[in-house]
């Protein structure tokens, strides 16, 4: 008894991190109204006088209230800072588990290799959990043959991987990452003779799996198509009365038309939320991505220790696990371990939680559908305005539908109709409407402990990342240029600090224009001559001092207070402003364009196939600059145009002895140029592949030629 009553988890707040934060909102507050007194004072003696032209000292405020306005809104993710433990020893039995539903999403396996998905549906399926409670949907949103064959495939080595995790109880539940692990075998049995000659017959399977996908991926690329019919199939041929229970795998296409809009991930997300109701409907839905997989077998009893404590389940509609990565290397180049989200997750969870990351997380069905606002007695044809037309589809969503999934996992005619009817009208509908808010919802969020319970693969060149960035930011528009707009529609639905979070999250792409600003304007006016920044000699420089040292040593403590290096927080600032220059750019632009219906947004998958040379530059620490001009253009025309500026406004000030007025502007273009030297040993010194080409090279010395010649231009007035 006494057992029972010991807590399932715990919240930490961490205290000197919030001491430590609130002391820095409250000094650095200071400064920034210090800072604006002195640019107001300064715009209305320019104003008065005329003594110095009014756009670039305007440009610079406007810059400058703007990154302000960011970082007040940043500033919610640090005031209460909080980790959590939880103790899955303490759960009760297995039989008051409940379901859980795992959706997996592909798309293409030209890009998406189908070895690493069926990795992670294999570890998705051997989860440490009731297995007759377990369901996996892999959705395909390329209807690849490639794809089904290769699920088909997966099932049939299941048989033997599933038991043989459970017999031995393997922590590494991913074949893959189990025999290409230098000690893949498990300490307590290796000395057993029956455990090796067993893992040996499974890594023979194993060979035989991965040699049987490698054989039909040939034509992958062929393979995926964006004009095809519904495909739904359970895997039921390995169903027999003699072998250990399996969870249910099922494969998903649903059906997609050039001339309707399918939505992307949501839509393929939206599908299986259907398709699952109507097969296992299981109140819990783990949703994971195609290349990350299950690490951590306890990660479903992890999340029950929230959704099993009566006093927090009843409102918590998802717990969100961490993103880690199992191809990062010691450098990390690319910033693609995303600690500086995952830092700011700690905040968001003291509010009340996190949004949602994508993948990793434990959703419960209820908080999806809204179901806590439907009464009894509601008429079904409402409700069908909301979630559709499928009648078995609005049965589901009663606590007391249970799914008639046969014994031989063959779907009955009745629900293969449905299935069918609900794919049919699945491209335009989605669950929408009334219900489908999160008001008085909060989530949290599970710290990783030592073993990660998810390990996906990361971008290891500019490229993808630039892109996955992009694609990420533009979504983020999109959301803050609609009404659900976290300043707007978070008013009344959650906290101020919380709706601040959303906010701060949702628009930072518009970071770029700030960004833009700062590496164009005072570098302009460095060459002309035209002070923007107080003298070495007057107070209001160690206020624009103190507020530049204290953001970047800010920065530098929070990711040692994270456990990170020193160089990780260079490598943060640097992609920083490559993502501002780059990837923030064609988001926010593209985002305008499809709000006002010049453009339509499209989703570009990040290409998981491996590379042996992108590899090697990685793990060297050597960036990967082999991508469209489109991407490094902007990149390189900032960096030739602060390298010009610093050139010749040094020229200047020594000329003219100008020193004291300009020591700040002629600091701007050298910090960024030092901090992004790369990209000019990727322009000049480098040879290998992975160097800036010489055309991109020469079209970035055109662009900052020309942006300099037209500033210069405005700047006269």
């Amino acid at each position: 008894m006494e057992k029972t009553r010991l807590p399932l988890h715990l919240c930490h707040e961490l205290k000197t991190d919030l001491i430590i934060n609130r002391l820095y909102m409250f000094f650095l507050g200071t400064a920034l109204l210090a800072l604006f007194y002195y640019r107001t004072t300064t715009l209305s003696h320019i104003i008065r006088t005329r003594e110095t032209p009014l756009v670039p000292h305007l440009l610079v405020l406007i810059s400058e209230l703007l990154f302000t306005f960011l970082w007040v809104l940043h500033q919610a993710f640090r005031w209460r800072p909080v980790t959590r433990t939880v103790y899955p020893d303490r759960l009760p039995g297995d039989v008051k588990f409940p379901p859980v539903d795992v959706f997996i999403c592909t798309a293409d396996p030209s890009k998406e290799p189908s070895l690493g998905v069926m990795n992670t549906v294999i570890s998705a399926m051997a989860l440490d959990y009731p297995p007759d409670k377990l369901a996996v949907y892999l959705s395909d949103d390329g209807g690849s043959y490639v794809t089904l064959h290769a699920v088909r495939e997966a099932w049939k080595f299941s048989k033997w991987w599933l038991p043989f995790c459970r017999k031995y109880e393997l922590k590494t539940r991913c074949p893959g990452a189990y025999f290409s692990a230098e000690e893949s075998s498990d300490g307590r049995f290796i000395s057993c003779s029956e455990f090796m000659a067993e893992k040996k017959e499974i890594e023979k399977k194993y060979g035989e799996f991965k040699e049987s996908l490698e054989k039909n991926s040939v034509n992958a690329s062929s393979s995926a198509s964006r004009d095809h019919a519904p495909i739904i199939e359970v895997m039921n041929d390995a169903v027999d009365s003699g072998q250990q229970e399996m969870p249910i795998l099922a494969y998903v296409a649903r059906e997609k038309r050039p001339s309707r809009r399918h939505h992307f991930k949501a839509g393929a997300l939206n599908a299986l939320i259907r398709v699952s109701a109507v097969i296992s409907n299981a109140p819990y839905i783990l949703v994971l991505d195609c290349d990350h997989y299950c690490n951590d077998p306890t990660s479903a009893r992890q999340a029950m220790c929230y959704y099993l404590d009566p006093e927090i389940s009843p409102k918590l509609a998802f717990v969100q696990f961490h993103q880690k990565f199992h191809n990062l290397s010691g450098h990390d180049l690319y910033d693609s371990r995303l600690n500086y989200y995952w830092r700011r997750w700690l905040g968001f969870d003291g509010l009340g939680g996190p949004s949602i990351s994508g993948c990793n997380l434990y959703l419960k069905r209820e908080a999806l559908y809204g179901t806590k606002n439907i009464k009894n007695d509601i008429d079904l044809n409402h409700l069908k305005k909301s979630y559709g037309s499928s009648n078995e589809l609005i049965r589901s969503i009663s606590k007391k539908y249970e799914p008639r999934l046969s014994k031989d996992r063959k779907l009955t005619d009745t629900q293969a109709k449905e299935v069918g009817f609900i794919y049919f009208s699945v491209v335009e509908d989605t669950i929408t409407g009334e219900y489908l808010h999160c008001q008085g919802w909060i989530s949290v969020l599970v710290d990783p402990p030592s073993r990660p319970c998810f390990l996906g693969s990361c971008p290891t060149n500019l490229s993808d990342t630039l892109v996955q960035q992009g694609r990420w930011a533009l979504g983020l528009m999109q959301i803050s240029l609609s009404k659900y707009c976290a300043l707007l529609y978070g008013r009344g639905r959650m906290s101020t600090l919380h709706s601040m979070c959303y906010a701060a999250f949702s628009i930072d792409p518009i970071y770029v224009l700030p960004f833009y600003v700062l590496a164009i304007v005072p570098q302009i006016c460095l060459i002309r001559g035209i002070p923007l920044y107080p003298k070495v000699s007057d107070p209001f420089f160690i206020v624009f001092a103190f507020v530049f040292f204290a953001s970047q040593l800010k920065h530098v403590q929070e990711v040692l207070s994270y456990g990170d290096s020193l160089m990780s927080s260079l490598y943060e600032l640097r992609m920083w402003m490559m993502k501002s220059a780059s990837s923030y750019l064609y988001a926010s632009l593209g985002a305008v364009l499809d709000k006002i219906g010049l453009h339509t947004a499209h989703f570009t998958l990040t290409d998981k196939a491996g590379d042996d040379e992108q590899a090697r530059l990685y793990q060297e620490g050597r960036y990967d600059f082999q991508a469209s001009p489109v991407l490094i253009a902007p990149i390189c025309s900032l960096y030739i145009f602060n390298v010009v500026s610093f050139v010749v406004g040094m020229a200047r000030i020594v000329q003219t002895k100008s020193g004291s007025e300009m020591l700040v502007q002629a600091f701007i273009p050298l910090f960024g140029v030092i901090v992004n030297y790369q990209v000019l040993e990727g322009m000049v010194l480098r040879k290998d592949r992975g160097r800036i080409s010489a055309s991109v090279s020469l079209l970035s010395a055109v662009i900052a030629i020309f942006v300099l010649c037209f500033g210069s231009l405005i700047f006269i007035y």
